[in-house]
């Protein structure tokens, strides 16, 4: 009995146990079940307007000069005096700096003496061709008094009244003054080459004179253009060398930007040339933003592109030559295209329309930059599903998806 009591009363304990905690469980309060409900994600929108607008290409381009002005030394000189400084901009005819005039004096002055000796020595020819030609005449006229000497003394000698000595002596002047006729008509004969020579060595010292006087004119360095001094080489005492480069400076119209054209973009860029459609550029440099004008492509190309050459309309003043500028160029307008903010596109070519209250995906055709009335960047985009009156998420979602359910916010 003792037995059955002792297995029966804990199985009867752990029914009782079983039983209350049925009981409790049964008897807690129910919580209703938790709804789920769908999120909506609140975004800004655009309303789509289709319109012709013309695309823009930015470009990144180096300003240089094809014609770059180096003032040289004439000779070995010193310097005397400096006029300007590196980066001053200077007026044309303006005298930037000077060399010492005592180098370049002599030469100039011997030159000179060369050329009038010669000029003097030409007119003295001249005056001696004439002086030959009329003393040829008078030789001449002695000449034949003395042939007739020979023939009267000869007559007298066979008339038994004159002397063999007579006639020989009379033969003997006839003889010399006919060598003298002889040795003037030489010299007038000679007249023309003796004046060529003169001449030619004339002409040669009128060259040394001129090369003297230009390096005289040259050791006043003048600023042949209004422009911008970008070097200057030597300074007050320096002592120069023949050829030496003394200073460097440029045209301010004669400035150009180099940039590198993608080669998707060439043929339509060489085609608005050949077209005569002028191809400009804006920059945002300075106070006044210079405008560009594409005037030509490079001679060389590579798969790449090709660099374009513009040329300043207006702004050359605020650049410097070697200056990097970031510019845009407007490209042949398209029609029924959008501008977009750049962060409605997704990837390369896909943005979102609001259809009621979800987000529905569309491919575009991304044409390129367009900037507006406020200088706000955007993209030109193109495609037959947007229409006017559409509404564009301008809002970028990382989590962005067709379906998505969305709340257009202001």
């Amino acid at each position: 009995m003792t037995v059955n009591k002792k297995i029966v009363l804990p199985i009867l304990i752990l029914i009782v146990g079983v039983i209350g905690f049925a009981g409790l469980r049964m008897s807690k309060p129910q919580q209703a079940p938790a709804s789920i409900e769908e999120r909506v994600w609140r975004v800004q929108v655009m309303k789509a307007t289709p319109r012709t607008l013309a695309p823009t290409l930015t470009l990144y381009g180096q300003v240089e000069t094809p014609d770059m002005f180096k003032a040289a030394s004439p000779g070995d000189a010193v310097v005397s005096q400096m006029h300007v400084r590196e980066g001053q901009q200077v007026a044309q005819g303006r005298l930037l700096m000077r060399l010492d005039e005592r180098d370049f004096l002599p030469a100039l002055e011997q030159a000179q003496a060369e050329v009038e000796e010669l000029m003097a020595q030409t007119a003295s020819e001249l005056t001696r061709y004439q002086s030959d030609l009329k003393s040829l005449e008078q030789e001449r006229q002695v000449l034949r008094l003395a042939q007739a000497s020979v023939q009267r003394n000869e007559r007298l000698k066979k008339q038994k009244l004159g002397s063999d000595s007579s006639v020989d002596e009379a033969r003997q002047n006839a003889v010399q003054q006919a060598l003298k006729v002889t040795a003037r008509r030489y010299s007038i004969d000679d007249h023309a080459a003796r004046l060529k020579q003169l001449q030619a060595r004339l002409k040669k010292a009128q060259a040394r004179l001129q090369d003297a006087e230009l390096d005289f004119e040259r050791s006043r360095v003048i600023s042949p253009f209004p422009g911008v001094v970008s070097k200057v080489l030597v300074a007050k005492g320096d002592r120069v060398k023949t050829a030496e480069t003394l200073l460097e400076m440029y045209a301010l119209d004669d400035m150009e930007v180099r940039a590198r054209i993608p080669a998707p973009y060439k043929r339509e860029l060489r085609a608005g040339l050949n077209e005569q459609r002028p191809v400009y550029g804006f920059t945002d440099q300075g106070f006044e933003n210079p405008r560009l004008r594409l005037d030509r492509f490079s001679g060389q190309a590579d798969p790449s592109g090709i660099d374009g050459l513009f040329g300043f309309e207006s702004g050359a003043e605020v650049v410097r030559v070697g200056e990097m500028l970031r510019f845009q160029i407007l490209r042949p307008p398209r029609q029924d295209v959008v501008a977009v903010p750049y962060r409605s596109i997704y990837g390369s070519n896909r943005l979102y329309l609001m259809d009621d209250d979800r987000m529905k995906g569309i491919e575009v055709q991304v044409l390129g930059s367009y900037f507006g009335n406020k200088d706000e960047e955007r993209l030109l985009v193109a495609s037959e599903q947007i229409k006017a009156g559409d509404r564009i998420v301008v809002t970028h979602l990382p989590n962005a998806i067709t379906g998505l359910r969305v709340e257009a916010v202001q």
